[in-house]
């Protein structure tokens, strides 16, 4: 059976992406593809409307990127359908030129999996931004996969509810992006991550057809194909409807700055919270330099002098958030805190928050390129972990800013550095590739909320047995036998259903290690 699956895939491979082997002729081959394009997107316009669809160069090359430093991203014509018909006549079109199909949300992605790989035709998103339904008393909200996920808790605010999924880029990053990624954010550590907030998708497939994976019930039968396909980056279809989980607002907030002189204990005290069986809704970790940058470019009010801050919020009933609030204080006193702040309003709650969230673009006060990392190792090994990074990273004469989901270990080292500068390139990529190894030999995870993509695609290997990657070749090829749907992705080349180097991805090892 193995063997069956497999060849299918490769002739899938063929027929769709037109795999060939290298010629030694270069640039002549793409001129046929060139021709394909213009009848394609002749046939992708009469479908949806010649205004919904662009080839042009430029808008090819924006939609070639995603904000990951990788840069093999090769799009076909681009299109912006506004409804499920839409995104349905864009994949029959496809289909019928033997072209893959790359969705695509608001490109905030670190991992190259919005890069699209093989001229596919890209089917942009963001014009299916509307809020569908509320329907508070059963707590659940239909959603487009276009709308921002920031734009969603602010239209759900009145009615005293909120999406809990929150992750930094939450300002302009889609729902649709954050169910391909499972994305987390700083409020996941008690509420839990976008796959718990999704109750069912309705899903394109790869032949044209409509289902909904998942259901509103309180136990839903079968199979929990709306569990595989969250977090699966868009190589098993596209959503176009998304039924996303309600949260009732806490009754009681309480945000506190602890602030350490030294990383060690700011990283023992996350442990001592959690072993004391006290669960905040987020515990976040700064360190220093993060802090001076933060600091510089959003005024959140952290004090510079601290080797690290955390910060942490808890929520429940008032009497409950007052009992953990001074439990975590005591504990942190005990660890050595210099101090501990509780915010005394909202408008210093935000100030806070706006500061952690910041932390990214307050990057480009340091230098003018960053490489993110997005790794996951265990909350007792955090001291161990971040001595790591600090020794790895002097070693390659890099800047390193540490901010991070301390309290599920979801990594985030930020190495800044100026591209411009000879060597700096390959010495990013080189210290990135061992923080990868070290999380993984500390029984860590090669991702926590920003994906495989193109970035760790040929980790996996690393982390999954050979008999593990067979069967998730096989969970992707039942959704998806064709092999059209974002292809390139995740798996590695050995279990991908997609030729890499027909994809134009052939230096993706080379860069990402």
């Amino acid at each position: 059976m193995v063997r069956v699956v497999a060849r299918t895939l490769a002739e899938a491979t063929r027929r769709v992406l037109g795999s060939r082997r290298r010629t030694g002729r270069g640039p002549a081959a793409a001129e046929p593809a060139q021709a394909g394009d213009a009848a394609l997107a002749a046939d992708l316009e009469a479908a949806i409307g010649a205004d919904r669809v662009r080839s042009d160069a430029a808008a090819r090359y924006l939609a070639s990127r995603d904000a990951s430093i990788y840069r093999e991203g090769n799009a076909g014509p681009v299109c912006y359908p506004d409804s499920t018909a839409d995104v349905v006549a864009c994949v029959q079109v496809a289909a019928r030129h033997g072209r893959a199909v790359s969705p695509r949300g608001a490109g905030t992605g670190l991992a190259g999996g919005a890069a699209p790989l093989g001229r596919p035709v890209v089917l942009s998103m963001t014009r299916m931004d509307k809020l569908l339904e509320i329907d508070v008393d059963n707590g659940v909200a239909w959603v487009q996969p276009g709308i921002v996920n920031l734009d969603l808790t602010r239209a759900l605010a009145p009615h005293g509810v909120h999406y809990a999924p929150d992750p930094s880029s939450q300002a302009a990053c889609t729902i649709g992006g954050n169910v391909a990624n499972n994305s987390g954010g700083p409020h996941c550590l008690a509420y839990g991550v976008t796959s718990a907030h999704v109750l069912a998708v309705e899903v394109v497939l790869s032949d044209g057809s409509v289902v909904t994976l998942g259901d509103l019930s309180a136990e839903p039968v079968g199979y929990d194909l709306r569990g595989a396909f969250v977090g699966s980056e868009g190589m098993c279809g596209i959503a176009t409807a998304v039924a996303v989980r309600l949260t009732p607002d806490p009754p009681a907030v309480r945000t506190m700055l602890l602030c350490f002189d030294d990383v060690s204990d700011a990283a023992a005290t996350v442990s001592a919270i959690i072993a004391d069986g006290i669960v905040p809704a987020a515990i976040e970790m700064m360190d220093q330099r993060c802090v001076r940058a933060v600091e510089d470019f959003a005024q959140a009010g952290y004090p510079e002098d601290a080797a690290a801050v955390l910060l942490v919020e808890v929520d429940g009933p008032a009497g409950g958030v007052s009992i953990a609030s001074e439990r975590i204080a005591g504990i942190a006193r005990r660890y050595q805190a210099m101090s501990v702040r509780t915010a005394a309003d909202e408008d210093e709650r935000a100030r806070l928050w706006k500061g952690r969230k910041s932390a990214f673009g307050a990057v480009a006060n340091v230098m003018p390129d960053y490489y993110l990392h997005d790794t996951v190792v265990p909350r007792t090994r955090l001291v161990e972990v971040l001595e790591s990074i600090y020794e790895i990273v002097d070693r390659y004469d890099l800047i390193v800013l540490n901010v991070f989901h301390a309290g599920d270990g979801n990594l985030h080292p930020i190495l800044a550095y100026d591209s411009r500068v000879p060597g700096a390139d390959e010495r990013v990529h080189a210290a990135g590739r061992e923080i990868i190894t070290m999380s993984l030999d500390m029984g860590g995870a090669l991702t926590g909320e920003h994906g495989i993509g193109v970035e760790k695609r040929e980790h996996m290997s690393r982390m999954f047995s050979e008999v593990d990657l067979d069967q998730q070749a096989r969970l992707r090829a039942s959704f998806d036998p064709y092999c059209r749907m974002n292809p390139g992705k995740v798996l590695p080349s050995a279990h991908s259903c997609s030729d890499i180097a027909a994809l134009r991805a052939s230096d993706a090892s080379g860069v990402w290690g």
